[in-house]
Parts: C-alpha cells; sequence; structure tokens
C-alpha cells in the first residue's frame, strides 16, 4: 500500500420603595438564572450504553473488539486493544481510563479478573460501571455493576467476554456469544462482526442504533507496519451502523492483507509479499472502487517475486480499470523491469 491516501405592590412611605419591586423582579431573575445554570452544569452527557465483545485469536496474535450503541461515536469512548496485551471494552458511565490501565495491567502480567478488582477498588462510581477484558494469552472476564439500566449483564469464556446495558434482554449478550463461537476458523474481525450481527438481530440496543466500532490489533499490523492497528473502523451516525461497519470491514479485510503484502514488499519478502497481495487482489475483486490500485501494487510484487509475464497482466488490467495510473506507471522504478 503506497499512500495513507464535539433560559401592584402595597403603598410604602419609604422613599425607596418604588424601586423595590424591581429588586424584587432581579432577585428572581437572578434566581431563575442559578436554577438554568445549575441544571446545565448537573446535567451529563448520555452514558455509551451499548453491547459489546472483546476477543482475541492466539494463533493470529490478534485482540480485537466490536462495539454498537444507540450513542454518537461509540468508538471515540469503549474500545480499547494493544498487540500483545489484549482489549478491553469501557461502557455505561464510562471510565476511559480503564482502557489504557487495564492494557497496562495486562502487559504487567495481572489477569482479567485481577484487573477488574484493582479497577474498580477505588472507584465511587463502581456500581454504574460496566466493562470487559481479554489478555492475548485468552483469559477474560467481564463486569457489570448492580446500577447499570436494564437489561444488563455479561458472559466471558476462553478467548472472549461479552456485555451490554439497557439491552432488549438476556438474548442479545446470548447472541453475541453464540455468534463468535460459531464463526470459529474465521479471521478475527469477521468473528467479531458476526457477534455484533448476532447481537443486534436479537434485539441489541433497546433506544435503536446509531454508531459502531471494529478494531483489530496485531504486532506490526498498522500502515506499513509502524502500529498495530490491523483495522480500525468506524461508524459514527448512521441509520444502520450494523450493516454499514459490515461494509466497512469488507474493505478493512482487503486493505489489511494489501497492507501485509506491501509491508513483506519494503522488507523485500517478495514470496510472502505476493502471498498476501495475491489474497488482497482476490478479495478486490469484490470491491471495484480498492481493485485498480490493489493490482498495480500486485504487478510490483510480482515482478519483484521474478513473474514478469504476471506483473505486466495485473498492470494492463489496473490501468484499463483505471487510465489514471498510467502516468504513475510510467516512472515508477519498481516498475521499471516492465520497460525494457
Amino acid at each position: 500500500m503506497r499512500a495513507a491516501g464535539g433560559r401592584t405592590a402595597a403603598p410604602d412611605p419609604s422613599p425607596i420603595a418604588p424601586f423595590r419591586p424591581r429588586l424584587a423582579g432581579v432577585r428572581l431573575l437572578a434566581c431563575a438564572l442559578a436554577l438554568m445554570v445549575g441544571s446545565s452544569l448537573s446535567a451529563a452527557p448520555p452514558s455509551p450504553a451499548t453491547f459489546s465483545i472483546v476477543a482475541v485469536d492466539p494463533e493470529a496474535g490478534e485482540a480485537g473488539i466490536a462495539v454498537a450503541s444507540r450513542f454518537f461515536s461509540v468508538g471515540s469512548v469503549v474500545p480499547w486493544a494493544r498487540a500483545g496485551a489484549g482489549a478491553v471494552a469501557t461502557q455505561s458511565f464510562a471510565n476511559t481510563t480503564f482502557g489504557p490501565r487495564g492494557l497496562d495491567l495486562l502487559e504487567r502480567g495481572a489477569t482479567p479478573e485481577e484487573i477488574v478488582a484493582i479497577l474498580l477498588r477505588d472507584d465511587p462510581d463502581r456500581d454504574r460501571r460496566q466493562f470487559g477484558v481479554v489478555a492475548a494469552s485468552g483469559a477474560s472476564a467481564t463486569y457489570t455493576g448492580k446500577g447499570c439500566l436494564a437489561w444488563a449483564g455479561g458472559r466471558s469464556g476462553p478467548g472472549y467476554a461479552v456485555q451490554g446495558n439497557i439491552l432488549t434482554g438476556e438474548p442479545v449478550v446470548a447472541a453475541l456469544e453464540r455468534g463468535f463461537l460459531d464463526s470459529k476458523g474465521k479471521p478475527l474481525g469477521e468473528r467479531l462482526y458476526a457477534a455484533l450481527k448476532a447481537g443486534d438481530a436479537a434485539g441489541g440496543d433497546s433506544r435503536g442504533h446509531q454508531s459502531a466500532a471494529i478494531v483489530v490489533v496485531r504486532a506490526h499490523g498498522g500502515y506499513n507496519g509502524f502500529t498495530d492497528r490491523a483495522i480500525d473502523i468506524r461508524v459514527d451516525d448512521h441509520a444502520d451502523p450494523i450493516g454499514e461497519i459490515g461494509r466497512l470491514l469488507d474493505l478493512a479485510l482487503v486493505n489489511d492483507r494489501w497492507n501485509r503484502g506491501w509491508t513483506a514488499f519494503t522488507e523485500k519478502k517478495f514470496e510472502e509479499a505476493r502471498r498476501w497481495q495475491e489474497q488482497a487482489a482476490s478479495a478486490a475483486e469484490r470491491q471495484p472502487g480498492m481493485l485498480p490500485e490493489v493490482l498495480y501494487d500486485l504487478a510490483v510484487i510480482r515482478l519483484a517475486a521474478g513473474d514478469k509475464a504476471g506483473a505486466r497482466t495485473a498492470l494492463d488490467r489496473a490501468l484499463t480499470l483505471n487510465p489514471k495510473l498510467k502516468a504513475a506507471a510510467d516512472k515508477d522504478p519498481d516498475l521499471a523491469g516492465l520497460r525494457e
């Protein structure tokens, strides 16, 4: 991948009597303003009531989260993940420090159950919190405070924890769990989405839909291998966030393979690069907006791997689909072998 493309007084002999009604009015106005200000200061933003799953794939070295809510930009609050450590979902009057603190504790060797106890130890709002933790090893825990709004609860097992609040009922978390377990063998991103989709189909957030997010981390999984963010997609405000996050996931899965291919190419691991880029090109057949550029880089990688004929075929098709790529191809040093 080449570029990374928030409202008549009684008579008084006192000489100041004419002023008293006005002073009373001022006092009434001041009181009203004080009440208005007090109300605005005491008003809290809506809580990210939601349903989520945190999970890991130890064999692939991946950790991730999927989350959905009737809440604007839930992806900016709930999901936290770090390659080699695990993942944390913090929700229901969310304490966002639970995310980075939980990940730090995972890196230091604390178990998810220990982390739950540590994070809640000095928290005066522990009864309103809800969060899930999963370690890279697969150990997991979920916590739901007794003050969370119904329905609220969670489940956990090897490699995952699911939880939610203000749900239509317990079947939502049961469906989250089932969706994840029944999709075993698929990439983690797909399994997270399967869980999210199943939870929504079972009723989801009782207030409706608005936002969703999916995050998958893997060591050197980000752009050109510099970060761990293999998949990082959000739908902040949408009538169908579950459907939209699914559409973005299809793109992100192509992008992940593409990024793996290009990262391996920059490391001169040409056969590994070719394997990933061939997979990206195959998946991109269903994503016409990405296909020309994926084929272009496939041409570069095939050429580096010694397949000049295959490189020519990929490049010709890329230029047919997007003729604007020709100007770059004519000067690209990585394609010099096709100009000889």
